[in-house]
């Protein structure tokens, strides 16, 4: 079964009270715009992006694969992001809810 279809199956079956839904989207049509977004967030809040407009800013993997085991550079990417000094944060990825959530940490 590939990844894809297993996602799916999972988020219909999955509760749909599991996934926050007072955090605020972040754009990310750029990473420019990404980093204006997490700039706006306060310390220690979160706020998230799709794995697609994830994969379109950090991986040049398949919808499948990206961020995956075999994804490297998309997920050292994201972690180079995340790490720098204009937009420290922490990020989890939740492939099941097809969602990446940023958490700003303290500047």
């Amino acid at each position: 079964m590939t990844w894809a279809l297993w996602r799916k199956i999972l988020s219909l079956v999955s509760s749909k009270a599991a996934v926050p839904s007072d955090l605020p989207r972040l754009r990310a049509e750029t990473q420019s715009e990404l980093a204006a977004s997490l700039a706006l967030l306060p310390d220690r809040e979160k706020g998230w992006i799709t794995l697609a407009e994830a994969r379109r800013l950090f991986s040049h993997m398949d919808e499948q694969y990206a961020f995956g085991e075999m994804d490297e550079q998309g997920k050292s990417g994201l972690g180079e992001f995340a790490a720098q000094p204009d937009h420290r944060s922490s990020f989890q990825i939740m492939p099941i809810e097809g969602r990446i959530y940023f958490t700003r940490e303290r500047t």
